[in-house]
């Protein structure tokens, strides 16, 4: 089903494969800048200590992204 709103008949999907490529691109480097980095190696433990690292990482990014990314002064009396 299409939907055209006004004048211009404008699709959400990208039809050109290098267009949609180079987006793609773009929209990977703006989420890497915000991505928690994750520790490497083996890591033996219970499931429940995995899910607290999961917990703690998942906060730990949503106060990343959710940051005030304009700092207002404080209020002078």
């Amino acid at each position: 089903m299409t939907r055209i709103v006004g004048t211009q008949n404008r699709s959400e999907f990208i039809l050109d494969p290098v267009e949609a490529w180079h987006r793609g691109r773009a929209l990977d480097q703006m989420l890497a800048t915000a991505r928690i980095p994750v520790p490497h190696g083996v890591l033996r433990a219970p499931h429940r200590v995995f899910n607290e690292i999961d917990d703690a990482r998942q906060l730990a990014q949503a106060r990343l992204l959710n940051s005030p990314q304009v700092k207002t002064p404080p209020a002078q009396p």
